[in-house]
């Protein structure tokens, strides 16, 4: 019987083709009711190409809000403040 006061070890997979991260530069954030989709993009002009979708509710992005605020304040805390990058200059499209 489990302890409801213990944590679950769960264990994470990561597929074969998923071995290595994306570099993202620049992201769209879109919402309905039920869920927010964040969209990050590679843009090196002229072109970008989208890099990964996140689809999640509403309470988890909260949560993932809060835990950005946490580790940039620790990033700050060892290398220094860190400045807002500027907004791309360009408009951004897609083509089909």
């Amino acid at each position: 019987m489990e302890n409801a006061n213990q944590p679950v070890q769960q264990e994470i997979k990561i597929s074969d083709n998923f071995a290595g991260g994306e570099y993202a530069n620049a992201m769209q954030v879109s919402h309905n009711k039920e869920e927010f989709l964040l969209s990050y993009f590679n843009i090196i002009p002229p072109a970008g190409r989208v890099v990964a979708k996140l689809i999640t509710s509403p309470g988890h992005i909260k949560r993932m809000i809060v835990a950005l605020q946490d580790n940039l304040k620790k990033y700050e805390g060892q290398f220094g403040p860190v400045e807002q990058a500027e907004s791309p200059k360009s408009e951004i499209g897609f083509q089909v």
